[in-house]
This record gives structure tokens, C-alpha cells and sequence, in this order.
């Protein structure tokens, strides 16, 4: 094996949150313990945003409740505030999942406020937890915003400077619509792991204008060892026009594993689940895996070919 790569599924959270039919709470309860039981890293099961905001979500609490912990697995919440900080400790997560965006339009657009308001309403929220359990800030937009464009990565370096002087060490650099490029991703890797050695850094990908896999193989290139994926490919920012989907677990996930490195997922179970989850959605999803299966997925010879190629050997 070449690299340990670790994986977190972000379907319950980012997938759902676009979908316009609410879930049932029973169900994501169910996908939720299929997933924990397919070698993940780390579940992103909900966010502890308005349910007005974000209705599919509203069960959050009921969710963190409901679902089976498996050791080794990191459960985390996303986190927009202070309110909804207070109201998922009360359900023991694992980590807040912290989020802000690294472009001004986007923040607004997303969070209804300045970057600079932002960072204070999240300042107030690592100072409320204290070092009880563990924080992440995902930085939205950090290679391009749909309104804005480019987005400067000393913007990024900056955010990431002023939370860690907070006593933050974990950090997602997330490719919100799919605006990143294989030698950007490349580019941002060797800068937050230069910078910042001592830090955790998680790449979030979509697959908006399909890079997405090449996008993920770049930064495992460039020393990333940490990826959000999608079950399926599903979902895509509300707040960002032109977002579609993740990066799919299960195709990002397989293809890792065929060039040599080591995910510690079981492939057979991550694609029952997103079997399971197309008759949730009930529709068919964006990933080709459930589609096409494993490369060991072999088909009979029809007669007509094995009636040719037996006449080849007379």
C-alpha cells in the first residue's frame, strides 16, 4: 500500500440538504448505521442550523439520538452559531464542524453576514466549547466563489492563521462548486502543509465541472491524506448558484484503493448503502460504482461470440 487515505462521508449533511422532499428521521437513521459499518473515518450526520433555513435537517437532535456509535468512527455536526452549538453538545458529537466562507458575497449568500461577522459569531463558539471536544472550520469557496471568482488563497492562509491563534487544528478547504483545478488543489496542498505542518487539513471536492477525481488525486500527490466524499455523489450548496454534487464515495473511494493506497473502507457495504440510497431518493445518482460495480464484475460470453470463438480454434 502507498498512503493511508482516510475518508468522511458527508451524505446525511451535504448531500440531504438540497433535496427538496424531506426525509424521514427513521431512515437516515438507518443509512447512517449502514455507513458506520463500511470503514469510514468520520460521519458528518447533520447540522445544527434554523429549521427554517434548512428544514430536511430540522431532526437533527433526534438523528444524534437515534443512530448506533461504532468505535473508531468520528461523528461531527456542522455548526453555523453559538445557538446551534448549545443545542448539539447536547447530543455528544464527536467534533463541530465549524463553517464560514472565504469570499464576502458567498458568506452572505450563505451565512447572512460579513466574513469578519462570521469569524467573530465562530470565535464565540470555540471559546463556548473550550477544548470539551473537537473543532474543525470548514473554509467554504477556498478555490473559487461563484459570484466573486478567484479567491486569493493568502485569504485562505489568513482564516486558517487567525483560528489556529484560537487553538484550532482542524481544517476542511472546500471546493464549494466545483471551481478548483488539479494544479490550484496542488498549489493550496504544499501551502497548508508548508505553513502549517501541525495541522489536520480535509479536501472537499465537487464534481461540478468534473474534476472532481482529479482534483483528489492531486492532493494525494501533494502530501493530503484527508477527503470528504458523498455517498452516491449527492448534493451541492443552496446557497451557491451552479453547485451540484460531491465527489462520490464510492467511485472516489474505489478508484483510491485500485492505485495502491489503503482507505480502509469495505467496498461490497459502501455500495449496498448507496443501493439503499437511490431507493430513498428514488432516483438514479450521479456515481458509475453502483452502476458498473467492481472491475471484477465480469459477464458471460454470449453464444453467438462463444460460437465464434470456438470456430477460431477449429
Amino acid at each position: 500500500m502507498k498512503n493511508k487515505i482516510h475518508f468522511n462521508e458527508v451524505v446525511t449533511r451535504d448531500g440531504f440538504q438540497n433535496e427538496a422532499m424531506f426525509i424521514p428521521t427513521d431512515q437516515k437513521i438507518t443509512l447512517i448505521n449502514q455507513l458506520s459499518q463500511c470503514g469510514f473515518a468520520k460521519i458528518e450526520v447533520t447540522s445544527f442550523t434554523s429549521p427554517k433555513a434548512i428544514p430536511m435537517l430540522a431532526d437533527a437532535t433526534e438523528v444524534m439520538q437515534g443512530i448506533e456509535r461504532v468505535a473508531g468512527v468520528e461523528y461531527t455536526v456542522l455548526i453555523p452559531n453559538l445557538k446551534g452549538a448549545e443545542r448539539a453538545m447536547q447530543v455528544r458529537p464527536d467534533e463541530l464542524n465549524l463553517v464560514m466562507s472565504t469570499s464576502q458575497s458567498h458568506n452572505f449568500s450563505n451565512m447572512r453576514m460579513s466574513m469578519e461577522s462570521s469569524f467573530g459569531s465562530l470565535t464565540e463558539v470555540i471559546r463556548f466549547v473550550d477544548h470539551q471536544i473537537a473543532v474543525n472550520v470548514s473554509l467554504s469557496t477556498a478555490f473559487g466563489c461563484p459570484m466573486e471568482g478567484y479567491v486569493d488563497p493568502r485569504v485562505v492562509i489568513d482564516l486558517i492563521t487567525r483560528f489556529s491563534d484560537l487553538g484550532v487544528n482542524r481544517f476542511t478547504i472546500c471546493d464549494t462548486t466545483g471551481m478548483a483545478n488539479p494544479e490550484q488543489v496542488a498549489q493550496m496542498a504544499e501551502l497548508v502543509t508548508n505553513l502549517f505542518p501541525q495541522k489536520s487539513f480535509i479536501f472537499h471536492f465537487h464534481n461540478t465541472r468534473g474534476m472532481g477525481l482529479a482534483n483528489l488525486l492531486s492532493a494525494i500527490d501533494h502530501g493530503i491524506t484527508q477527503f470528504d466524499g458523498s455517498l452516491g455523489g449527492l448534493g451541492g450548496c443552496p446557497y451557491a448558484p451552479g453547485a451540484t454534487g460531491n465527489i462520490c464515495s464510492e467511485d472516489a473511494i474505489y478508484m483510491t484503493q485500485l492505485i495502491g493506497h489503503d482507505t480502509n473502507i469495505d467496498i461490497s457495504r459502501l455500495l449496498d448503502a448507496a443501493k439503499k440510497l437511490e431507493t430513498i431518493i428514488g432516483r438514479p445518482l450521479p456515481g458509475q460504482m453502483v452502476k458498473a460495480g467492481t472491475i471484477d464484475r465480469l459477464h458471460p460470453v454470449s453464444e453467438q461470440v462463444q460460437d465464434l470463438m470456438n470456430q477460431s480454434q477449429l
